[in-house]
C-alpha cells in the first residue's frame, strides 16, 4: 500500500471534485460578497458578521486546500481480487467468541463511514484484513480487549 496518496473509488473522486468545483467556483463568491458587505457595516473590531464571514472564508479556504491534495495524491481503486483481502473488498467477518457476523466495504480513510459499513484501510480492522483470504483469522485490539475475527466471505 502507498502511504503517499489517498485511496478512493472513481465515484468518491467524483464526488470530491465536484465539491471543490462548487467551492471554488460558487461558495467563495458567496463568502467574499458577504465579506464586503459586512466591511460596509463599519467598526471592524466589534462586527460580529465581520468576523463570521473571516470564519466562513477561512473554513472554505481550509477545504478547497485540502480537496486539491487529496485529489491531487489519489490513488483510484479500479477491481480487486477476491481470494484476499484488498482495497474495495467486500469482506463479511465473524467474531470467533459470539459467532455474529459483519460485512465491511474496505474504503480509503477519506471514504469511510461508520454507518455504511465502509471501513478505512488504516483502521484497526482494515489493517488486519488487509491480504487476508476466506478462512484465516486476525485479532484486533480494542479498548475492551481483544477480538478475534475469521474471514467468512470475500466480494
Amino acid at each position: 500500500m502507498n502511504e503517499t496518496g489517498e485511496y478512493l473509488t472513481q465515484q468518491k473522486y467524483n464526488e470530491l471534485k465536484a465539491e471543490l468545483d462548487a467551492l471554488v467556483h460558487k461558495k467563495r463568491k458567496e463568502v467574499a460578497e458577504q465579506l464586503e458587505y459586512a466591511k460596509s457595516l463599519g467598526d471592524l473590531a466589534e462586527n460580529a458578521e465581520y468576523h463570521e464571514a473571516r470564519d466562513a472564508q477561512a473554513n472554505v479556504e481550509d477545504r478547497i486546500a485540502k480537496l486539491e491534495m487529496i485529489l491531487k495524491s489519489a490513488l483510484i481503486i479500479s477491481g480487486h481480487d477476491t481470494n484476499a483481502v484488498t482495497l474495495g473488498s467486500v469482506v463479511t467477518v465473524e467474531k470467533e467468541k459470539d459467532k455474529s457476523q459483519k460485512t465491511y466495504t474496505v474504503v480509503g480513510s477519506e471514504e469511510s463511514d461508520v454507518n455504511t459499513n465502509k471501513i478505512s484501510i488504516k483502521s484497526p480492522v482494515g489493517q488486519n484484513l488487509i491480504g487476508k483470504k476466506k478462512g484465516e483469522s486476525f485479532t484486533v485490539t480494542t479498548p475492551g480487549g481483544s477480538v478475534v475475527y475469521k474471514v467468512v466471505g470475500i466480494k
